[in-house]
């Protein structure tokens, strides 16, 4: 006991070293003049549903909307949108989506009427290993450690978008987030409120990561970021013109586009970003190496389906949780949602509950390469839905639900370790992930979540941010989702497409870790059971279990605990504390609840787009 005193006695003189420390550099460090430039933000307005006949795009930022816009306008398909929006979006959100960081990606060719998955999410490098992490004393994948860092993805999937279903070259999709980079946009709220540490965090930062420091700060840790201020970044301008580069010197020499193409996608898996990255990580204690990096593919597979009434719905494999939404959607199918209400406490208690079950069965099983597709169809037959059902309660749970059984399992045994503290020193900071969602002319779909925030070093010189992707693996070997060489981890993003009797019918994303899969059920039934436009279902009030443990490390639980928008606390608290719950009041239109963009394809095949008040998501179309 003495010594756990000296022990808090010591860490208490040494914070406040460091805040008099920080207070007194705050002080005297010069700060340079602040150059604001003209934005009306969209976070927290009111957004209004949007109706087009030829095509349309939601995006997280409206830079990243107009992106991918112009490519539609100069004949574009949805694939080149997508790319040309997913790069503005890594320049003007890459405080939570960044370059080269994850984007799993759901298409529908509407040539074709394929329906494909491409997998958006990097692997462990081959030198990554749970005894590496365990004999440093790491319980769980440390958060701002460079070992956190995944082989980069998205620069394969901008790659895979072009070259399959795409007409333009890299150079085209690439010069709306050059510009960007090099001639400044305003910061933004989310920007903002991602990214707004307090002094003594901003003084941390600059010590920990001091290249990421200079990147996002410009070195004024003294003051942080300023709404509106001009942000640029021309570390990755250069990466980015320097990849399109490579493909204008190949089509200069009378090359063919797809040789332009793997020559920029060369420059950064195998080239000078390829270098940069492993010498980085030799320097400083990291496991990406240069056989990683150009031995890395993501690749098409066949999406995980499950439907609900006369709907179907398509999502990204087990690599992801894209499974969640439809097993989610299966338990409630036999649950007349209608005559319970919208957002009622009975309402929300049923939905509560399948999301605690589905999520007990996330952990249980699904991890990349864990699973066989026979339990896959296990997981997502109505069979199995049905079980599941039967194991709803009418009060809340308590503690989190077990999983269900599934064969050949002894899914029991696979409860994993869950922490239930939450008032520990949190050294993270804003939130990461956005989403784009496009249909274009052709009646051609794609839906991109990407993601990524600058918590581990960045490469120096580079402008690249790698993320902390791998705090999603479970260091713990009976865990489907346990680190491995090689092995993707579970991650949060995932994107959905609807189809009704065959036909599309909705393309949706959302931010927001575990919230994802919650923010996107809420939204679809607020359309299918309750009738809503899209927008209204987009912008309606939201609920949010934190009952099962975090994707994110240290894995955190809160049983019992519903976390409620201002608006639906007033309405519904009181009804959910009687029936057992611990009811939490967040603010009004919390981006923590996710920021959907959504189009719904109606019968007259008139195009309705959805973007959240949540975040800076803005829909355009014709």
């Amino acid at each position: 006991m003495r010594g756990l005193v000296r022990i808090l006695k010591a860490s208490g003189v040494a914070l406040g070293a460091l805040a008099l420390t920080a207070t007194l550099l705050h002080w005297l460090w010069p700060v340079a003049p602040v150059d604001l430039m003209p934005y009306e933000d969209l976070t927290g307005s009111h957004k209004t549903l949007l109706q087009s006949r030829e095509y349309a795009i939601v995006a997280g930022t409206p830079w990243a909307t107009r992106a991918g816009e112009a490519m539609l306008l100069r004949g574009g398909r949805a694939c080149d949108a997508a790319a040309a929006s997913l790069l503005a979006l890594n320049v003007t959100h890459g405080e939570a989506a960044s370059f080269p960081g994850v984007a799993p990606v759901m298409y529908y060719d509407g040539r074709t009427r394929s329906i494909r998955s491409y997998i958006g999410v990097g692997t462990a490098p081959r030198a990554a290993s749970i005894a590496a992490f365990r004999a440093d004393g790491h319980e769980t994948v440390p958060l701002m450690d460079i070992r956190a860092q995944l082989v980069p993805a998205s620069p394969d999937v901008l790659f895979a978008l072009l070259a399959d279903c795409g007409v333009m070259s890299f150079g085209e999709i690439a010069a709306p987030a050059i510009q960007l980079a090099r001639e400044g946009f305003p910061a933004h709220k989310i920007i903002i409120q991602n990214l707004d540490l307090p002094l003594y965090k901003r003084f941390g930062f600059s010590l920990i990561l001091p290249y990421n420091r200079d990147v996002w700060l410009k070195g004024q840790w003294r003051r942080g970021l300023i709404l509106h201020e001009r942000l640029t970044f021309p570390d990755l301008a250069k990466s980015l013109a320097a990849m399109a580069g490579a493909e204008r010197d190949v089509l200069a020499a009378g090359g063919t586009r797809a040789a332009g193409l793997a020559a920029a996608r060369a420059h950064f898996y195998e080239g000078p970003l390829a270098q940069a990255i492993a010498e980085h990580h030799a320097e400083h204690g990291g496991w990406i190496s240069r056989a990683d990096l150009r031995e890395y593919r993501g690749g098409w597979e066949l999406p995980v389906s499950g439907g609900y009434g006369d709907y179907t719905l398509h999502s990204n494999g087990p690599w992801s949780q894209g499974l969640m939404a439809p097993m989610i959607l299966q338990t409630l199918e036999g649950v007349d949602l209608q005559a319970l209400g919208h957002n009622t406490p009975a309402y929300i208690h049923a939905v509560t509950q399948a999301i605690d079950l589905a999520m007990a069965d996330r952990d249980a099983y699904v991890g990349d390469s864990s699973q066989s597709r026979a339990m896959l169809r296990r997981l997502l037959s109505k069979e199995y839905a049905t079980e599941r059902r039967a194991q709803m309660t009418p009060r809340a749970f308590g503690p989190a639900p077990r999983p269900g059984a599934a064969p050949g399992t002894a899914a029991h045994a696979r409860v994993l370790a869950t922490r239930f503290a939450f008032d520990r020193l949190d050294p993270t900071f804003g939130q990461d992930t956005s989403q784009i969602t496009i249909v274009d002319r052709a009646g051609d779909a794609i839906v991109i979540t990407p993601s990524d925030f600058p918590r581990t070093p960045m490469i120096p010189g580079t402008g690249l941010t790698l993320g902390n992707r791998m705090v999603q693996f479970r260091l713990e070997e009976n865990s489907p989702n346990a680190l491995a060489p090689g092995k993707r981890p579970r991650i949060t993003p995932h994107a959905i497409l609807v189809f009704k009797d065959q036909r599309l019918f909705l393309a949706f994303s959302t931010p927001g870790g575990d919230m994802q899969a919650q923010a996107l059920v809420q939204t679809f039934l607020n359309i299918v059971v309750f009738g809503m436009d899209v927008q209204s279902a987009v912008s309606a009030p939201r609920f949010y279990t934190v009952a099962a443990p975090s994707s994110f490390a240290p894995h955190e639980a809160r049983p019992g605990v519903v976390r409620l928008e201002a608006d639906l606390f007033a309405a519904s608290a009181a009804g959910l504390g009687a029936l057992g719950y611990e009811p939490e009041e967040n603010p009004r239109l919390d981006k923590d609840f996710g920021a959907v963009g959504a189009i719904l394809v109606d019968d007259r095949g008139l195009l309705n787009s959805g973007a959240d008040p949540r975040e800076e998501t803005l829909a355009a179309g014709r």
